[in-house]
């Protein structure tokens, strides 16, 4: 690290135990002392000492433990499941022992297939997950190493700078220029600068200038820092124990929420009326009680939590397997939803990988002292890698140019604001100020210009020669970087102010071609139904220049500038027909995203720099590659393993298929479902008993569920991943009552020819409506997958495997002895069986019929 005028030194000590608390009172070597730790930080063996009791023997499989009991006991924890459990304990203590043991082994069950599906899925992500953890740069031994942030203990020096989240809550040792973002702690918007120093114990959390916590970020400059505190100790810790820790809902999962809420109401109106009617008719009240339990329980689909998962974890699979892995698993369904996606062009729509085409002075000729001056800025600088620095180095080497007899004095670390960086370095006597970046930043700091070997005045005139021979290059697709210098007298430390006066040399000049197929992606995710927008600082000749070579419409453009004056209506009204922001700060990312979201836009962004973190966060999808910046991929939702729109439209496609099986899953299920419930409740005050035992309603529930775990695995329709997938309630709402009846009319069908034509007794009567009532909760499955006729979409073979399998469960159960002692169970007549399937597949064809009026009535 280059000498700092904030430096602070401190001579190593180690001393016995200690700890960090109030560490921001402290001088550096008392709390080295108290730590037991030294500059060159701590040695490997007492560092896995210390994580090692941080954590406690066995932590990570202890977590893995609790986590796991904490998934199994949240599956019994819903309130209808609960519900389930007093019926049990009712019928235990009515010593109904046969039913309480169906019940509990039918509550078991249900919760266990939702435990193993939920388990295993949860594993499979976690794996994936892994690959994300963030990583710190820390001294061990004396020597720079990379660790897992977790690992990092009090006691460590970490190493800072611009783009890395800090780990945990410590002390700044050294610092230049460095400012860190804590809006996240402190709500201030504006980064703050550190500096080392000694604070009175009374400082705020806001007034630790001193001080660095966990979970901010490092906007600019560079440090190292004393860890002192880490985990559940730090600031963030204390309040995320205190709050809790909980991710914003997404999209998707409120419209669960509500649905969850309709079919609530539904209920609770079922259940009154059951029991009341049952009452009025003089049936046993726990009897009564227990079945209307049962109706509820069965109308409701209580492997949502294990459908769910286990269809996102396939997803995320599918996507790692794809090159995204997916850091926030609830967001695929918001993947799917996506329809507008605001993207830079750097490595998106371009190669990514710059190569300096030329160096140039202010009238466009080659100039070999632009090159020498840009070689020197970037060989010294120590802040960001970037793609511009390397092929700035790439062509010094290249040109045979070394840094041999300069030394580096001071560095000015860039920023988002200034969009430059300062070298000040030194050959003998020559003391040399070199500032690189963006045109119109360096041509604020300019009062002359290189011309002919000479420096003269910038004038107007000069600015506007400059201003055009910009833009012809930047039509021409260059990207332009601009490089100035002056002389100064030596001094012990150099500031912003310094960066004045200078004499603008010229320009290096850029070139990033069009990305290999990038044409065709663009029309795929035009297929889909995604229209793209470019967020670029680049100027309007560059941005157009790529929109237009890779097929991007380029009627809408509005500046920096021009965005700066409009007000959140205005922007909102005309984000919509703008296809290219351009000469964009980064603070207006946020509100681009927030305009095409106030027009009804699921929106997703793309990028991976500092600047880029507040978009990210505000967007429906945030999307990072895996070497951005800390900051940029702890705040998307996914992360692609490399810069590549083709890899993203495949998890666009991945997401819809999610959130299609899901809402297949819904549909099917509560609309079968509430059609059998809504017949038994009808039915009950005309018949003479109940319908069906409450033991057979949850039998007949949880069979009906088996298939559904497959329903993950099923195919979608083209046209529906063509399509941007959005909850509509009301269709939901209609699909549910419209198909719940049709299924009903059925029920009636079935009553009356069980009772007035058969005229069968109580146990016949209930034994036929259950092997009916499972049947065309399984054959509907086959309808109503598919939006068009059903013998055109085929099924999943695990989803068809699993519905012929207990298709023939429901068939063969009357016949099973145990099954009739267990369930009251009679053996039915072959020609009652037939008469039943057959009444089965006229309702597949009815379903058939009223699924097509209902897709071109409601579409």
């Amino acid at each position: 690290m280059a000498p700092s005028r904030n430096e602070a030194t401190v001579t190593p000590s180690v001393q016995p135990d200690g700890d960090g608390a109030s560490y921001w009172t402290l001088p550096a070597t008392e709390l080295l002392s108290r730590l037991r730790s030294s500059l060159q930080g701590l040695g490997s063996a007492e560092a896995a000492r210390r994580l090692a009791a941080l954590a406690g023997p066995d932590h990570a499989a202890g977590d893995r433990y609790r986590a796991a009991l904490r998934l199994l006991l949240r599956q019994f924890t819903s309130p209808l499941i609960l519900i389930l459990l007093l019926g049990a304990v009712l019928s235990l203590i009515l010593q109904n022992w046969i039913d309480a043991v169906i019940m509990l082994t039918v509550l078991l069950a249900t919760g266990l297939v939702g435990f193993v599906q939920e388990f295993r899925a949860s594993r499979a992500v976690e794996a994936l997950q892994t690959r994300l953890a963030l990583r710190a740069r820390v001294l061990r031994d004396g020597q720079p190493a990379s660790i897992m942030a977790r690992d990092v203990v009090p006691g460590d020096i970490v190493e800072l700078s611009a783009g890395d989240l800090i780990p945990a809550d410590g002390l700044v040792l050294e610092a230049t220029d460095f400012l860190v973002t804590e809006a996240a702690l402190t709500g201030e918007s504006l980064p703050v600068e550190k500096a080392p120093g000694v604070l009175p114990q009374d400082a705020g959390l806001a007034e630790r200038s001193n001080s660095v916590f966990a979970g901010t970020s490092v906007r600019s400059g560079m440090a190292r820092v004393l860890v002192a505190l880490t985990g559940a100790r730090t600031e963030l810790g204390g309040i995320t124990s205190a709050i809790g820790q909980q991710e914003p809902e997404t999209d998707f999962e409120r419209g669960v929420t509500r649905f969850g809420h309709l079919l609530m109401r539904v209920m609770f109106v079922l259940v009154v009326s059951v029991i009341v009617v049952n009452t009025v008719m003089g049936r046993p009240v726990i009897e009564s009680l227990l079945f209307a339990v049962a109706l509820a329980v069965g109308m409701t689909p209580e492997l949502l939590p294990a459908i769910v998962t286990v269809t996102l974890s396939a997803g995320a699979r599918q996507l790692a397997a794809r090159g995204v892995l997916v850091r926030r698993l609830s967001a695929i369904e918001n993947l799917g939803s996506m329809d507008v996606l605001c993207t830079d062009k750097t490595g998106t729509l371009t190669e990514g990988t710059l190569s300096l085409a030329r160096a140039v002075d202010s009238a466009g000729v080659d100039q070999p002292k632009v090159l020498a001056l840009a070689h020197l800025n970037a060989a010294f600088e120590t802040g960001i890698e970037n793609p511009m620095d390397k092929a700035i180095l790439a062509a010094g080497a290249e040109a045979g140019l070394t840094t041999e007899g300069w030394q580096k004095l001071d560095e000015i670390p860039y920023d988002f604001m200034r969009k430059r960086l300062t070298i000040v370095a030194a050959h003998g006597a020559d003391r040399q100020l070199i500032t690189k970046g963006a045109a119109p930043s360096i041509l604020a700091c300019c009062s002359r210009i290189a011309a002919g070997g000479t420096a003269v005045t910038l004038d107007d005139d000069r600015r506007d020669a400059v201003g055009e021979l910009l833009a012809l290059e930047g039509r021409k697709g260059y990207r332009a970087l601009a490089v100035a210098s002056r002389s100064i007298e030596a001094r012990d430390d150099y500031t912003l102010d310094d960066e004045q006066g200078l004499t603008l040399e010229g320009f290096l000049l850029f070139a990033d071609p069009p990305k290999q197929g990038i044409t065709e992606v663009i029309a795929r995710l035009i297929d889909l139904g995604v229209s793209m927008k470019v967020i670029t600082g680049d100027t309007r000749e560059v941005a157009v220049h790529v929109a237009e070579a890779v097929g991007l419409r380029t009627a809408g453009l509005v500046t920096g500038r021009q965005l700066s004056a409009m007000s959140a209506d205005a922007l909102a009204a005309s984000a919509e027909a703008t296809d290219i922001f351009c000469e964009i700060d980064p603070q207006q990312k946020e509100r681009i995203i927030h305009a095409l979201q106030a027009r009804g836009h699921a929106v997703g962004y793309m990028g991976d720099g500092i600047n880029d973190a507040p978009a990210l966060h505000a967007a429906d999808v945030g999307i990072s590659v895996e070497s951005a910046v800390d900051v940029a991929r702890q705040s998307a939702d996914f992360v692609l393993l490399k810069q590549d729109l083709g890899v993203l439209s495949e998890g666009i496609v991945c997401g819809r298929r999610a959130f299609a099986n899901t809402r297949k899953y819904i549909a099917i299920t509560t609309s079968a479902n509430f059609g059998n419930m809504v017949s038994m409740a009808l039915a009950t005050p005309f018949l003479p008993f109940l319908p069906l035992l409450p033991k057979q309603v949850l039998l007949n529930n949880f069979l009906s569920d088996i298939p559904a775990i497959a329903i993950s695995t099923d195919h979608v329709e083209e046209d529906q991943l063509r399509r941007s997938g959005r909850w509509d309630m009301g269709e939901l709402q209609r699909f549910m009552i419209i198909f719940g009846l049709v299924s009903s009319v059925f029920d009636m069908a079935g009553f009356a020819f069980l009772l007035g034509v058969l005229k069968t007794g109580e146990r016949a009567f209930q034994t036929g409506w259950f092997v009916l009532s499972l049947l065309t909760e399984i054959l509907v499955v086959t309808s109503l997958r598919t939006r068009g006729p059903a013998f055109r979409g085929h099924p999943s073979l695990m989803l068809l495997g699993a519905s012929l399998a207990v298709s023939a469960m429901a068939l063969a159960m009357p016949y099973v002895p145990l099954l009739q002692r267990l369930f009251d169970f009679v053996p039915l007549e072959p020609t009652t069986l037939a008469a039943l399937a057959g009444l089965a597949a006229a309702y597949v064809v009815a379903t058939e019929m009223v699924k097509l009026w209902f897709y071109r009535n409601h579409n």
